[in-house]
């Protein structure tokens, strides 16, 4: 209900902005009749104000709400959520908003606790919104370096496991192996300085913009739902429908891996639609993650997935194959770039850039428009009143209250720009040392762009909920390993400056977004600027410690047929590969093809915003449809399922699907993201599945039983 006010108050605002000069010209008649409409949509708006149900509680101070019992369960959190998007990172790349589930389990983690020490009278300092607001804040900022940390990306893309495929049948390769030393260095020298480029900007961005920050403004109205009456009693129900998914995907998770002694064992290997279908990767594998994540994600994405699978690994890839001898040298191995696998690659490379470079120029395009717009609305909103200037609805109780909330603890400019300064002049130093191939001055260079760029995505990120930093650091790729040449190690100091630049520009989005979080809530701009930088110090610590655990206990991580191919580590070295080398790495024919799916892309983009969004989305996303190119369809078939699940839940019970359907969701993805703990630490120490569960044609059972016979 607030969120339909908030929004219809935002669309009046802008229809009067756009018509001035014919709404303002009326008779002093007519003004009286507006005053009186103003006051009747005042007493309305009241009439459903948050903070007037919070009205008589009292707001703790910024010190206050950072409390320890805060941290000690943000840290807990934040190794659980680390594991679940260090799998979804290795596995196929696709993360979905975990904000709900944060702020779910931060309620219900502190909830126990208060009410624990309140039986035991010992209860110092109720459990409040804001502080909510703090674990949430902590948690995506800890649980967000696992993503902007590039160990599915960037970082292991330099391992000698990836560049050795890449580079097959070479003997002079470039690589960097991770250890857990330089990884966490590295973090700390480039993970913070997103949030000082923007600090300055927090009033501008919400108070003078009014900047939706959709997620941010979900996750707020979740918080604040959450401490009245009826909301911790819904709070309560999810919670429990969470408990109850997520002990049966941890249990359903060591079910399967009694039967997983060899490759390709298991329920994962199940040939649902066949032997053929699966030799294509049409299977449905058991994974309750992908299930609960097609239950998050938008019914569009889950079709684009299966789509890209059908169009990949059933139409292009087998005729492709059929050139095998022509196009390229038979007998390659399967990992080989001159072969299947470098079409593979550096088509769904074409895809993922036509749709990236598409969705910047039109997120940029959007920002300047949008930025302009915005400028002119608060300069609009300077006149004085008169008889042809009435005056505007006088601000609600809640704008209000929470402006003054917001304004009342500053941080000084001046600590932002000497905060900034001071670590990029230390990131400067120190990066050299860990990338010898990453020269200070490419450095120097980054840093002096990068609050620019962090501004861009910051306030794209505002008006679309679309954070562009991926975009961001495939630029820095590009520009800095074109610089510094394939000579100079172009390719590794090209990964080197995507991590860069997509740890500033991603913190700087998460950042404001908290703060649109914090302005909602009423916690204090300062206590989410703390919370954000321990949350980050967290993540630098446990991301790589979580990754080292998956890199040791899975010597094929990163390779096609194991369980964590890590297909974005090798799509980011081909791109530094590309940009170094130009086409001469691609296969023959390829660069054709990669031209027909970039323009396919664009098109495909162009279309869906031409359509307008009823029928647009209708339209394929052809950053989802690229991904199975490397990795095939079935995660895609999971996903498509969730989906499937989620549209009957909504067709019976469409309120109690959209009460509890995240909550489920949420519960497949802990549970089976948690089940990976246990079972790396199992494969740590040796402990080997009892059971292989094979699945073979009748001809071939026949010679496995004539031989098992002799």
């Amino acid at each position: 209900m607030e969120m339909n006010g908030t929004g219809n108050d935002h669309e009046e605002k802008t229809a009067r902005t756009d018509h001035q000069q014919e709404e303002y010209a009326e008779s002093s008649s007519s003004l009286q009749k507006r005053k009186t409409t103003y006051n009747n949509d005042l007493k309305e708006e009241e009439e459903i104000s948050v903070e007037k149900i919070f009205e008589n509680t009292e707001v703790p101070s910024w010190k206050k709400q950072l409390t320890v019992r805060a941290f000690v369960v943000s840290f807990v959190m934040s190794v659980m959520f680390s594991f679940i998007v260090m799998k979804l990172n290795l596995t196929t790349g696709i993360i979905p908003s975990l904000n709900v589930s944060a702020g779910l389990l931060g309620f219900f983690f502190v909830k126990t606790w208060t009410r624990l020490l309140q039986k035991s009278g010992v209860l110092k300092q109720p459990f409040t919104r804001q502080e909510n607001t703090v674990i949430q804040t902590c948690v995506v900022a800890s649980s967000g370096i696992a993503f902007s940390g590039g160990f599915g990306s960037y970082l292991y893309a330099m391992s000698e496991r990836v560049v050795s495929q890449s580079e097959e049948g070479k003997t002079d390769i470039s690589y960097k192996n991770p250890t857990i030393s330089w990884m966490i260095g590295f973090l700390f020298v480039v993970s913070f300085l997103g949030l000082f480029s923007v600090v300055p900007l927090r009033k501008i961005m919400v108070i003078d913009f009014k900047l939706t920050y959709p997620s941010g403004t979900a996750t707020a109205h979740l918080i604040n739902s959450f401490h009245t009456p009826e909301g911790a009693k819904l709070a309560k129900k999810q919670v429990r429908t969470l408990g109850k998914f997520f002990s049966f995907s941890f249990l359903w998770g060591f079910f399967q891996w009694f039967f997983t002694a060899g490759d390709d064992c298991g329920f994962e290997s199940f040939p649902t639609f066949g032997l053929k279908a699966y030799q294509n990767k049409f299977f449905f594998d058991f994974s309750a993650t992908y299930v609960g994540v097609g239950m998050i994600c938008p019914h569009i994405v889950n079709v684009s997935l299966l789509l890209g699978g059908i169009l990949s690994w059933g139409i292009v890839w087998p005729l492709i194959q059929t050139k095998e001898g022509d196009w390229f040298p038979s007998g390659l191995s399967h990992t080989s770039l001159q072969g299947i696998q470098g079409y593979k690659v550096f088509i769904g490379i074409a895809m993922i850039l036509g749709d990236g470079l598409y969705n910047f120029f039109k997120v940029l395009i959007g920002t300047v428009a949008g930025l302009i717009t915005k400028i002119h609305e608060r300069d609009a909103n300077k006149y004085l009143p008169s008889v042809d200037n009435p005056p505007r609805k006088p601000p609600s109780f809640d704008y209000q209250r929470r402006t003054q909330l917001f304004l009342k603890d500053q941080i000084s400019t001046w600590f932002a720009i000497a905060g900034y300064a001071t670590i990029a002049a230390i990131s400067t130093i120190t990066l050299p040392h860990i990338f010898h191939q990453l020269r200070w001055y490419y450095i120097a260079v980054i840093y002096i762009f990068a609050p620019v760029l962090a501004f861009c995505n910051a306030f794209g990120c505002g008006l679309t909920d679309w954070s562009l930093a991926s975009t961001y650091g495939k630029l820095a790729i590009f520009t800095i390993g074109a610089w510094a040449g394939a000579s100079h190690g172009g390719i590794l100091a090209g990964l080197a400056a995507c991590g860069v630049m997509m740890n500033i520009v991603s913190t700087a989005s998460d950042l404001m977004q908290d703060f649109k979080t914090g302005y909602l809530t009423l916690a204090s701009p300062r206590s989410m600027f703390v919370s954000q930088v321990i949350g980050t110090a967290m993540g630098c610590l446990i991301s790589p410690c979580v990754f080292w655990i998956f890199y040791e206990a899975f010597p094929d991580l990163g390779k096609p047929e194991s369980a964590y191919p890590a297909p974005f580590a090798t799509v980011y070295y081909n791109m530094a590969k590309l940009g170094v080398e130009g086409f001469s790495a691609l296969p023959e024919n390829c660069l054709k093809l990669c031209y027909g799916f970039f323009s396919a892309a664009v098109l495909m983009n162009i279309i869906r915003d031409a359509v307008g969004k009823q029928r647009g989305r209708f339209i394929p996303l052809p950053m989802a449809m690229a991904i199975p190119f490397y990795l095939g369809s079935y995660f895609a078939i999971d996903m498509c399922v969730g989906s499937l699940i989620l549209y009957i839940w909504q067709r019976v019970n469409r309120a109690k699907a959209d009460a509890f359907a995240p909550a489920v969701a949420s519960g497949l993805i802990c549970g089976d993201g948690i089940w990976t703990l246990p079972s790396s630490v199992l494969a740590l120490i040796g402990v080997k599945p009892p059971i292989c569960m094979k699945f073979f044609s009748r001809s071939t059972n026949k010679k496995v039983d004539l031989f098992l016979g002799n």
